[in-house]
């Protein structure tokens, strides 16, 4: 896809197999420091031209790190500009850069902006970029989140893509020779990876999500089997459910935002219906509706919401927060639910990330009118701490 590509080595100097010291141009007992800290030799041979050497050596051996932090500073204002009019600077690269990522590849820096308009036309990319380091004398890396839609299919099927950039520096251009994508969804990213294409295919599919308001999150990492979501702070107005796949207690949710509640006020419909176990047996469960908080919906606080007009519906505010969520689709019943839960919480444990106890059920779509292989649910597993490496 249009972000990666495969990284090519920098050559760099190193010392020949009877010279294992590259600062060494000649043996060891040639070599002596005076008090001003010039280097001299003990034969005839000119001072001046060892330390022009010597300090040749030093200067290809590792970059001056001003000019490694310019670099990080350019790719942290330029590359938010990916998929946009203004685009990327091309001067920042050499002609010949090597441009890979598990399914595309390139050789020059007109090809890959080719391959940017091309997914700017047919996916309309939103780029996040999170971070940027460097990562080795002549190297540079970055984490990115890449979210498209694809317009030509009638059900637009969003396509996600999280990874890491590795750019490497050419030492005598100081330009961006080589540019590689890795993703955290496969395995195999080097090119041509048909798992990789499998990835992209397995996107494709149709899941039937309303077009309502959905609670605010930005997709941090995105994984074989499940994403990690930071979510806004949202509001919910819940009460107390029977079960995760149960429907007890969604008419009395739904009253409140139809119009029962203090100020006989209509609230308008978001998706998902959450129902929410807060212990790991899955006894204690409610069912939530989230309230709108667009902007025209912004006077919608816990302090101006209309009270409930009955008293086991309550309204509360959820902090939001870092969790791993699994999409399926099909009806959520029981034994499926809480099988996805723990599928999900064995591996996020495996990885090494802290689960908290309980999980949540999101339902998008009304069961009376959608489809069971359309239909999209989801299990959020709260997570204790979690960074973005």
């Amino acid at each position: 896809m249009a972000t990666s590509h495969l990284p090519a080595t920098i050559p760099r100097l190193s010392s020949t197999t009877s010279n294992p010291n590259p600062f060494f141009l000649s043996p060891p007992n040639y070599i002596i420091k005076t008090k001003n800290n010039l280097i001299k030799t003990s034969s005839c041979q000119k001072s001046s031209r060892w330390v022009v050497r010597l300090r040749s050596i030093a200067h290809e051996e590792s970059p001056p790190k001003p000019t490694a932090q310019k670099l990080v500073d350019f790719l942290y204002d330029d590359l938010p500009h990916l998929f946009d009019d203004q685009g990327i600077d091309r001067t920042a690269y050499d002609e010949r850069v090597k441009f890979r990522d598990p399914i595309t590849k390139h050789d020059s820096i007109s090809g890959y902006l080719f391959n940017i308009a091309m997914l700017r036309k047919l996916f309309g990319p939103q780029f996040q970029l999170h971070w940027v380091k460097q990562t080795g004398p002549y190297e540079i890396t970055t984490r990115w989140t890449m979210v498209m839609t694809f317009v030509l299919l009638p059900w637009k099927p969003e396509l996600v893509f999280t990874g890491t950039s590795v750019m490497g520096i050419n030492p005598e251009t100081n330009k961006f020779c080589s540019h590689a994508d890795y993703w955290d969804s496969i395995e195999n990213n080097q090119y041509f990876s048909v798992e990789g294409l499998l990835d992209v295919v397995k996107q494709l599919r149709y899941y039937k999500t309303p077009d309502l308001e959905t609670p605010k999150y930005q997709i941090l990492k995105r994984t074989a089997s499940y994403e990690v979501r930071k979510y806004e702070p949202f509001i919910v107005v819940e009460t107390n459910g029977e079960k995760l796949s149960g429907s007890g207690g969604f008419n009395s949710v739904a009253g409140y935002i139809f119009g029962k509640n203090s100020a006989a006020e209509k609230i308008p419909m978001t998706t998902p219906v959450f129902t929410q176990a807060f212990d790991p047996e899955i006894s204690k469960v409610s069912i939530q509706i989230v309230l709108p908080s667009g902007k025209d919906m912004s006077r919608f606080t816990l302090i101006s919401l209309p009270a409930p007009n009955e008293e086991e519906i309550r309204l509360r505010k959820v902090e939001g927060g870092i969790a791993a969520v699994s999409k399926f689709s099909g009806k959520p019943i029981e034994d499926i639910v809480r099988e996805k839960e723990k599928a999900l919480r064995s591996t996020l444990i495996k990885d090494g990330l802290r689960p908290q106890a309980g999980c949540l059920l999101a339902r998008y779509n009304d069961p009376g009118r959608t489809w069971s292989f359309t239909m999209r649910n989801e299990v959020l597993i709260w997570l204790e701490e979690y960074s973005l490496d």
